[in-house]
């Protein structure tokens, strides 16, 4: 037990002084270097405004396309039928478009299916537990 704690004390003793040398290990620079860095433009803008993304499209500020030119292309697109749904909407156009297709059974016929499965035993009952097909249910 004694061994263990020396060695944490060994290895967080180890942690501590070498994170002192490496953050001496740079000299820092003068109030006056800050100043004409800062001048200059090349520090990052605080914040999360758009300059403070680098190297995305929204650094620059510059769009290659007016909002109207934009707002054309889109209702061009949408009119087309060329603009996807977004969001919940994808999903729910997937889903109308199955259960639009016509059925190969009729409902009798599905009726007369889950009948014959519940008096075998092959229905599970509402709110219990999931058991093996090949048990039998208890009565």
């Amino acid at each position: 037990m004694k061994t263990k704690l020396a060695l944490g004390v060994v290895v967080a003793a180890i942690a501590v002084f070498s994170q002192n040398a490496f953050s001496q290990a740079a000299t820092p620079a003068s109030r006056a270097e800050v100043k004409a860095e800062a001048r200059s433009g090349a520090l990052a803008p605080a914040g999360e405004g758009p300059g403070a993304m680098a190297g995305s499209g929204a650094t620059t500020g510059k769009s290659t396309k007016t909002r109207m030119q934009r707002k054309d292309e889109t209702k061009m697109a949408k009119e087309s039928g060329a603009l996807k749904p977004t969001g919940e909407a994808a999903e729910k156009e997937t889903s109308d478009a199955t259960r639009a297709k016509p059925t190969v059974n009729s409902r009798a016929d599905r009726k007369a299916a889950t009948r014959a499965a519940n008096k075998t035993g092959g229905i599970q009952p509402a709110g219990e537990a999931a058991r093996p097909i090949a048990d039998p249910m208890k009565k």
